[in-house]
């Protein structure tokens, strides 16, 4: 027995499924979970000793590599002065400007330390601001497990959803909506019959969490207009887009304005994170100013802001997303090739630096597109490479990301090892 696979089974005594979020159990693609003990640039190593070109990146926060100088000096510096106060602090402050400053959408932003924690949050403001109920969410698209959000669709076009989860209570998930992502038209007809009770629409503006579902411009743009023409407030959950995709996030990428964004992974540097923000006179519903309540004892934690802020003056410098979507679209673009030259049913995409792979002709538009991927080629792909020394996301369901420590050597490992598995597949 391995010492990944020793470790697996001491976790599940204590902790259900050995593991702390379900997709780290290897579920989807069956076998014993890695478990990591080092990072570094754009490889980890596992508590067998073994490598890995790593392109999970702790699910898209490691936008800079594992165990960046600068982003691990601003830690330790911190550290040293306190870890936690419970009161504000000044990097509270440099992180809210800087945020406001980089995103245009934000007059006003609430630090908090879980992207769940920030949406099920914006939600909530979205309710008490509109003084409405309803919300509509898009099939595929995760946001958090907070109880409105876990919810599939229901079923017709116009009926509100069902749990997706046991322990959500009926009468919640009857409050929420599913559409089809990318799809324009649906969305048009939804508000025309009930855009008076919508208190908000949330969407990952490039969806990450059924992989990687790019949007239609113009789809965003019925989003914008619908929301504007019935007063309802239209959030974008950029927990994993926001400064992945660009400096701007997907809002910019998009030239979409937002009133609510919802943020974490990324302006945490690797620590626990997250926030929410947008118009002022949204904003300033929350109190102490306003009427709908959040609190969080360790929202704006001084380590976090500190690894955040670090990671965020690097992003800065000039070239960085270019040559990050460069990186990504080799990668993509290599893979693809190779299969097509074998005669493999595969494609693969890229939105700066998140991709994602299909076992299917084509990129998927829609969650519907998705299921038609081939779930068990993925999975045989998945493990082949593994055994190379690769770690994609173990999921066919998940978006990949890359990291500006992605060079040449770790591409070329990366497409080497596809050679083998698509000649023999």
């Amino acid at each position: 027995m391995t010492n990944n696979q020793n470790l697996f089974e001491k976790s599940r005594i204590h902790i259900p499924g050995g593991v702390n979020s379900p997709v780290r159990a290897f579920g989807s693609v069956g076998g014993s979970p890695l478990f990591f003990k080092k990072g570094k640039g754009a490889h980890v190593w596992d508590e067998d000793g073994k490598c890995y070109v790593d392109y999970v990146g702790s699910w898209g926060p490691m936008i800079l590599g594992h165990a960046h100088p600068e982003v691990i000096r601003a830690v330790c510096e911190t550290a040293e002065l306190g870890l936690s106060f419970g009161a504000p602090t000044r990097l509270e402050l440099e992180m809210a400007d800087l945020l406001c400053e980089l995103l245009p959408s934000m007059d006003q932003v609430r630090l908090v330390s879980s992207g769940t924690e920030a949406t099920m949050s914006a939600i909530r403001l979205a309710r008490g601001y509109t003084g409405r109920s309803a919300i509509v969410k898009f099939e595929g698209c995760y946001h958090g497990h907070a109880d409105s959000l876990l919810v599939k669709a229901g079923s017709g076009a116009l009926t509100f959803g069902n749990p997706s989860s046991a322990g959500v209570p009926p009468e919640t998930a009857q409050h929420t909506l599913v559409l089809d992502y990318n799809d324009a038209g649906k969305l048009e007809e939804t508000f025309d019959k009930l855009g008076e009770k919508i208190a908000a629409v949330i969407i990952e503006p490039v969806a990450g969490n059924m992989n990687l579902v790019a949007p239609k411009q113009a789809f965003l743009e019925t989003l914008r207009n619908c929301c504007t023409k019935y007063g309802s407030v239209l959030i974008f959950d950029e927990v994993m887009t926001g400064f992945r995709v660009g400096l701007a996030s997907a809002q910019g990428l998009y030239g979409i304005r937002p009133d609510l964004t919802t943020l974490g992974k990324v302006i945490g540097g690797g620590m626990p994170v997250g926030a929410f923000g947008g118009k002022k006179e949204i904003m300033q519903s929350l109190a102490p100013l306003g009427p709908v309540y959040q609190a969080g004892t360790l929202s704006g934690n001084p380590v976090a802001m500190a690894a955040g802020l670090a990671t965020l003056k690097l992003l800065q410098a000039p070239g960085f997303f270019e040559k990050l979507s460069e990186k990504t679209r080799i990668l993509t673009e290599g893979l693809a090739s190779i299969a097509k030259d074998a005669g493999i049913a595969f494609s693969a995409q890229s939105v700066g630096g998140m991709f994602g792979l299909y076992f299917r002709e084509t990129p998927p538009e829609s969650y519907a597109e998705v299921m038609q991927c081939d779930k068990e080629a993925f999975n045989r792909f998945f493990h082949f490479m593994l055994d190379e020394g690769i770690y994609f996301a173990p999921s066919a369901f998940e978006a990949g990301f890359v990291s500006i420590a992605h060079e040449e050597a770790e591409m070329e490992k990366t497409l080497s090892a596809a050679r083998k598995y698509f000649s023999k597949a």
